[in-house]
């Protein structure tokens, strides 16, 4: 495969998936058209890119790019109300992310070719649990964003993908200023 084609395809990546995380921090029903345009296009490159575990969370993302839509749009996406989790339960999705994060990471080190398999299977979980606070408009998903791009940024780094990396800085940045915005929305709703 020719660098020119995988570079083109990393930018409309890149582009489609700042738009995704733009939008999301504005609260847009758009959010999720972009997202799966960019999910499309980074499961193919986690594939031929061998992260196998992330090319599996694109799937995660596209079924929840999906649920989000259909979610976001049974009430005006302006109208779903912001919420927080306790501690408790935030407590409690770290420590079973860090757990399920330590499993994928051994199966996938010990069994196949995995790039860098212990940081993509903590980006991976991590993920998981992240995009469905997106969804669910729980606040704190952009300060679990904000830890998460930037293993990506690594994760890409290491892996020849200096687009991609540059993109989940650019996100490091977006989720500061999505965690911002939201919880602006979150004290005037209150």
């Amino acid at each position: 495969m020719s660098i020119t084609y995988i570079a083109l395809l990393e930018w409309i990546t890149f582009v489609t998936a700042l738009a995704y995380v733009y939008f999301a921090a504005q609260k847009k029903l758009i959010t999720w058209l972009f997202a799966l345009i960019s999910v499309g296009l980074s499961f193919y490159l986690d594939v031929i890119g061998k992260l196998y575990i992330e090319s599996g969370l694109q799937v995660f993302y596209f079924a929840m790019a999906i649920y989000g839509w259909i979610n976001w749009k049974k009430a005006a996406s302006s109208d779903l109300p912001i919420i927080r989790w306790s501690y408790k339960v935030h407590v409690i999705n770290i420590f079973g992310s860090a757990l399920l994060s330590c499993a994928v990471g051994y199966l996938f080190d010990t069994f196949t070719a995995q790039s860098t398999p212990y940081l993509d299977a903590f980006t991976t979980c991590f993920s998981l649990a992240a995009t469905f606070m997106v969804v669910k408009r729980i606040i704190e998903n952009w300060l679990y964003w904000i830890f998460i791009n930037v293993g990506m940024v690594v994760l890409y780094m290491n892996n020849g993908y200096e687009i991609l990396a540059a993109q989940y800085g650019i996100f490091v940045v977006l989720a500061l200023y999505g965690y911002w915005s939201w919880n602006k929305s979150f004290k005037l709703q209150a």
